[in-house]
Formats: structure tokens, sequence, C-alpha cells
């Protein structure tokens, strides 16, 4: 009966000489984590084995997510600046190619109003019946006439309505000018969204490598027995929280691309690349120059002076049309005997209506234009002054973040790890220490990203793109 406790004695005292002799072989300290800093210290003594798929003995790896094959067919990047991707948009986007139609139609609108009345010819013919005796009369016979007639124009009506058609014209190209600054301000946001997109990118990229590696040397502790379950499961839900919101970048930052590719129609190839950076400087006029500058060069005050200057023109002409029109007209007439030209006047006198209605309603029309012009140029530089606001808070917010902010989260980044390193600090303040840090990062890239919006905004409302890569 003594001889099967003697058994479990010698089984236990195997036992724990093998348990002493494998925790002598493996370091005192847990191993670090996969930071550049944290490299693992060098051993004597072979490393522990490492772990792949087929031996892990936790099977809730996180599969890899392979990206769609139609952004890893596309070839080799064709690199583009934001000057060239607003010339491709400016010269393919349908907006601007229909206001550019609407100057030509304008353009029209002048020949048309330039041109001369046209003349008016009348042909008459018939037979002439007797209504005496033959022999007073002679035979019947048949007779013809021929009547022209030319209108002669008032000159005050003529210039009055070729002065409104060329009016037109302006106002015309003021819309195809606030199009085309308005496209070339998204062209340039969008562009700097998808380096913004692509940047938050490569950061959540960078964070799900980071914890990946984490997750790999907890799982390694985790085996041994150095480190509690529960750190793994942690570190699994971070994992998970990484990819996911790497996933999520990257689908944003490929909605950018669509995005960009659509306000082009198309123009840009699907590999294309902008060649630039949020860090991109900006250049722009001093405050007094712009607070004089966009309110008489905006394109839609333009237009609305243009419109003024044709509701103008259209009273002038409305008053010049009470004056007496003349037609000119000239008449040859033949018959078997007898043949005459005759030549005369027609005049039409306004004397019962004196075109009161459309001239009071182009008075009014006038009007109508002046208030919306005054207001136009009012709102104008208000949006101008907020636009210049939000372009100062961007640039102190960028001053903020590059002035040593980021390098003080960098800095307690470094401080976690080291902490964490010598088991002074666990993987909860590692971890908020790089949720500080990915924080800082993604708010500085929104700053510049702010910079260069509301640089586009001033520069949509001064209409300054490059005008010279726009064909009229």
């Amino acid at each position: 009966m003594q001889i099967l406790p003697l058994r479990y004695s010698l089984l236990l005292s195997i036992f724990i000489v093998f348990t002493a002799t494998t925790v002598a072989a493996q370091p005192s300290v847990p191993l670090p984590i996969g930071a550049d800093a944290l490299q693992p210290p060098a051993l004597s003594s072979p490393p522990a084995r490492e772990l792949t798929p087929s031996t892990t003995p936790f099977k809730h790896e996180l599969p890899k997510r392979m990206p769609p094959a139609s952004i890893t067919s596309q070839g080799p990047a064709v690199p583009y600046t934001i000057e060239e991707v607003q010339r491709l948009g400016l010269q393919a986007n349908g907006l601007v190619l229909a206001a550019r139609s609407q100057v030509g139609m304008a353009k029209g609108g002048v020949v048309a109003a330039s041109a001369y009345l046209n003349p008016e010819v009348m042909f008459m013919m018939g037979p002439m019946d007797r209504q005496l005796p033959e022999r007073f009369t002679g035979p019947s016979n048949h007779q013809h006439s021929v009547t022209v007639i030319q209108p002669i124009e008032n000159p005050f009506m003529r210039s009055a309505r070729i002065g409104a058609s060329e009016a037109i014209v302006d106002a015309s190209r003021a819309s195809l000018d606030q199009v085309s600054a308005d496209l070339a301000a998204q062209l340039r946001v969008r562009a700097y969204e998808l380096l913004l997109r692509q940047e938050q990118a490569a950061l959540e990229q960078s964070i799900y490598d980071l914890l990946s590696d984490v997750r790999r040397r907890i799982a390694a502790n985790v085996e041994r027995g150095e480190v509690a379950r529960f750190e793994l499961i942690r570190a699994d839900t971070e994992l998970q929280s990484a990819d996911n919101r790497k996933e999520a970048a990257r689908l944003n930052a490929e909605r950018a691309k669509v995005f960009l590719m659509q306000l082009t129609a198309g123009a840009l190839p699907a590999n294309f690349q902008i060649k630039g950076s949020l860090k991109d400087s900006v250049d722009l006029p001093p405050l007094d120059v712009l607070r004089q500058q966009v309110p008489t060069v905006n394109p839609d005050v333009v237009r609305l002076e243009a419109e003024q200057e044709r509701a103008n023109k259209r009273i002038s002409q409305e008053r010049a049309s009470i004056l007496p029109s003349i037609n000119v007209l000239y008449t040859n007439y033949q018959d078997q005997q007898f043949q005459s030209n005759t030549a005369g006047l027609s005049v039409r006198i306004p004397i019962w209506y004196r075109r009161r209605g459309e001239i009071d309603t182009a008075i009014f029309d006038s009007a109508r234009v002046k208030e919306s012009l005054e207001y136009r140029r009012y709102e104008i530089s208000q949006l101008f002054e907020a636009a210049w606001q939000a372009y100062q808070i961007a640039v102190q917010r960028v001053a903020m973040f590059e002035g040593g902010l980021i390098k003080e989260a960098e800095n307690a980044v470094k401080v976690a790890e080291a902490a964490y390193k010598f088991g002074e600090r666990g993987l909860i303040e590692f971890l908020d220490s790089q949720r500080i840090l990915r924080g800082i990062l993604g708010d500085a890239l929104l700053a510049r990203f702010d910079l260069h919006s509301a640089a586009a905004e001033i520069d949509r409302l001064r209409a300054h793109y490059p005008k010279e890569l726009v064909p009229e």
C-alpha cells in the first residue's frame, strides 16, 4: 500500500527538477514589445521558439485582410501636381463646358443684335376685268406689282440693344469664371483631402503593425506562463480595433480618390497619385490687399455688375422704342398700257401707348439687380473675413502642433515604452500613451488640411486659379 505514494513522490521530484531547469533557461523579465526602442535583449542561449500559425496555441489570431484586386492591379502610379489636376478638371468637367457654351451663346446674341433689319418684298399679279365697253377701255389684260419695304431702325434703340447683348456676354464670362473658380477650389480641397486620408491610413497602418507585434509577443509570454491570458484578450481587442480603424482609413482614402476622379469627369487615370504634401506652403497676399481685391474681382460680383449694365441698357432701349419708326417703301406697277414707280415712307407713331409697362419693368429690374449687387458685395466681404479667420486659426493650430506638442507626446510614448520594458508600467499605460499620440498626430493632420481648405476658399472668393490653363 506504500508503493503508490512512493511513485507519486518520485514523479513529483522529477517534475520539479524539470521545471527549475526550464525557468533558469528563460529571461527573468517579460519580453519587450514591438517598438524600435524596445528590441529584445541579446541572449546567450537560443530564444524561445517563435510562434507560427501552425504552432500558435491560440487559434484566434486575426486574419490579414487582402486589398481588392482592382487596387493591386492598376500598375505603377502616375504622379500629378495639384495644378495639373485642376487643368484636367477645368477641361473635362461638364459644368465648366456648359458655362463655356453659355459664353458662345451670348456672343451669338451680340451678332444678332448688331445685324441690320432685312427688307421685305411683296409681289402681286392678277387679271384686270372690264367694267365699261371694250371700245372705251380696250381689251382686258393682266397686271403685276412689286413692293419693297426697308425698315430704318432707330439708332438709339439699336445701340442700346447691342450694349445689352454685350453686357450679357460679360455676365456669361463672369458665370464661367465663377464655375471655374468653384471647381478649381473643390479640386484643390479634394486633392488635399486625398493626401489627408492617405496620411491617416498610413498612421493607422503603423499603429496596427505595432499592436500586431505587441500581440505576438504577449502570446509568446502567455504560452510560457509569464503573463496572464487576460493580457492576450486585451491585446486582441486593441488589435481588432486598430484593424477596423486601418480598414476604415483605407476605404476613406479610396473614397476620396473616387470623389477627385468624379470632379475631373474621369480624366484622371485610376492609378494616379497626387504629387504634393499637407506640408506645402501657402502664399497669400496681405490682408489689406485682399480686402480691397475680393469685393471687386469676385466673379459673382462681376456678374451682377454686368447684369446691372444690361438692365440699364434695357431701360434705354425701351425708352428709345417710343420714338417713331420709319419704313421706306418702293413699288413698281405694270400692266398692258401703263408702268409706274412710286416711293414713300411709312411712319408708326406711338400715340395711344408709349410702352409705359415695359419701361417700368426695366426700371424695377435695374433696381432689383442693384440691390442684389450691394448685398452680394457685403456678403462676399463677410465670407472673406470668415475664411481669413479660419485661415488664421489653422495657422495657429499648425504652429501649436509643430511648436512642441507632437514632440512632447512622442517623448511620453518613449517614457511609457521604457517603463513597460522594465516592468514599472502595464500594458494599459503604454496603450494610453500610444492613443494620445495618435490623437495628436490626427489633429495635426486635420489642422494642416484646414489650413489648405481655408486658403482654397480665399482663392475661390478672389477667383485665383490657373486661368492660363483654361481656354475660353
